[in-house]
């Protein structure tokens, strides 16, 4: 039996709307256990990280990076935890909070592979830096954090850095990406599906593509998938929402095509915020996604 370890991080701090700390309740509240254990995992879940209140917490005026200590207190704790999880051969799924927890999933899951891939399932790059943020936001900055890019506090957790080549990324839904972000790729060779060649091409075709890059030059894969990603239609509950977005039944192919691949060895669906949705529909969005993922089948 195939063998799933849940964790919930509670995380607000790596941007300023309040409520994405709840998502990982939401998502348990939409069934995930039950979806899962359906399919045939035995699913262990581990709980919360411990995350401070945003309340609590002190700007730390040497730096425009919101929260920056917090957050990287956070991101250490949640390292460790998903290197265990690994380490006891377990498929970590994480649960946000915002997308800046994908700093500490990372750092956890890169420790255990030579060349990690990673599939950033986002309409934003998230690629930003302190010089380039506009905000200041640590959840715009997760990726470019992984590739060793930014504040030392950010790049060096889990004491290495990088987490992950640029070479070994894919981008897809990108429909927003501030001006550094897009000189970032160019200047990395980061491969993009923006929703133009969505359009143009098609999730198969995407997909297809992805996993035939990825598969011969990585040994493990990890999706980060952004729910704001999606179209606000389907998935109205998160903080930075972009009309124009990925579909529920193109997101559920792309879904279904990485299960069949077999490339995906760890995930994290994060920014489900439910005090700005539609009777918890972004987090049971979620859970049909990381049921199609997990190779839920409809015959």
């Amino acid at each position: 039996m195939n063998k799933l370890s849940i964790i919930g991080v509670p995380m607000d701090l790596g941007q300023t709307r309040r409520g994405v700390d709840m998502g990982p309740s939401a998502i348990r509240y939409a069934g995930v256990i039950e979806r899962i254990e359906n399919i045939g995992y035995s699913v262990e879940d581990k709980g919360n990280i411990e995350i401070a209140l945003a309340e609590r917490v002190h700007s730390d005026e040497n730096t425009n990076l919101k929260n920056l200590k917090a957050v990287a207190d956070a991101s250490e704790r949640l390292a460790q935890t998903v290197s265990d999880v690994i380490t006891n051969k377990r498929f970590p799924l994480v649960l946000g909070g915002d997308h800046s927890i994908a700093i500490g999933t990372l750092a956890g899951v890169s420790r255990h592979y030579k060349n990690l891939g990673v599939i950033w399932y986002d309409a934003h790059g998230d690629l930003n830096t302190a010089d380039t943020s506009p905000s200041g936001n640590i959840h715009g900055m997760p990726l470019a954090a992984s590739i060793g890019i930014g504040d030392d506090a950010l790049t060096r957790i889990g004491g290495y850095t990088p987490k992950v080549k640029p070479e070994n990324i894919v981008i897809i839904g990108a429909r927003s990406l501030d001006e550094g972000e897009k000189e970032l790729i160019k200047e990395k060779g980061i491969k993009v599906y923006t929703m133009h060649e969505i359009d143009r091409m098609g999730m198969t075709k995407v997909m297809e593509e992805t996993i035939l890059y990825l598969r011969d030059k990585t040994d493990g894969v990890h999706l980060s998938l952004d729910l704001d990603g999606l179209d606000p239609h389907d998935a109205p509950g998160v903080g930075t929402p972009v009309i124009g977005g990925i579909s529920y039944r193109e997101s559920h192919l792309a879904m279904e095509m990485l299960a069949e691949s077999q490339l995906i060895t760890s995930a994290e669906f994060v920014e489900v915020n439910p005090i700005l949705d539609e009777r918890n529909k972004t987090a049971t969005v979620a859970v049909a996604l990381m049921g199609s993922l997990l190779g839920e089948k409809l015959v």
